[in-house]
């Protein structure tokens, strides 16, 4: 049976987690992001559907790229973090429905209607971007996800014109790796459950 984590990884993945704004040196090899990808992909998806896609900014040229379509607040952050992703989703996600549902004869079919689509793309593509925070504090990285960014210019630069991407649409951006703990703002408050939930 599962059993609770201890507490030391809960404080990592939730309690002592900050948005990070400002980085350090620190070198993140590509291996590292790899894995936070293998890691998250096992976070369930309607029908295991999974339309997340994530484009990692790394070289500088690609930086350069991006920078003039982020708001001018996040330009600096962004560039200066070891990877960026582009947290987007596939609105062809369906093209994949023979592999991610073997046991279904036709599940590519179950998707033919474009808004039950675009509706699954973005519910599930936005999970996987969660998914993909979690898994990266979980492996020792910190995290910096924004909206503050022109996504229409997003897809334009990177996705429309290229056929392999051309069904991508960006969700958010997230900045990932050692955090700089100088550029840390004191931490917001959460609201509390009776705030946020209710039972029935």
């Amino acid at each position: 049976m599962p059993r609770p984590l201890p507490d030391a990884s809960l404080d990592q993945i939730f309690r002592t987690a900050r948005t990070r704004r400002g980085w350090t040196d620190e070198d993140v090899p590509e291996l590292l992001v790899r894995a936070v990808y293998d890691l998250h992909k096992w976070g369930p998806t309607s029908g295991n559907t999974c339309p997340a896609r994530f484009l990692f900014i790394h070289s500088e040229a690609a930086k350069k790229r991006l920078d003039p379509l982020m708001d001018e607040g996040n330009r600096k952050q962004t560039f200066d973090a070891p990877w960026t992703a582009i947290v987007a989703y596939d609105l062809a996600f369906a093209e994949f429905a023979p592999k991610l549902i073997p046991h279904a004869k036709d599940a590519k079919s179950w998707f033919d209607d474009p808004e039950v689509a675009r509706h699954l793309a973005v519910q599930g593509g936005t999970l996987g971007g969660g998914y993909l925070i979690v898994a990266a504090r979980a492996l020792g990285l910190d995290c910096g996800p924004m909206n503050g960014f022109s996504n229409a210019g997003v897809d334009a630069e990177f996705f429309l014109n290229d056929p392999r991407r051309a069904t991508w649409r960006s969700n958010f951006i997230c900045n990932i790796g050692r955090g700089d703990d100088t550029r840390l703002r004191p931490r917001a408050p959460r609201l509390d459950f009776d705030e946020a939930c209710a039972i029935l």
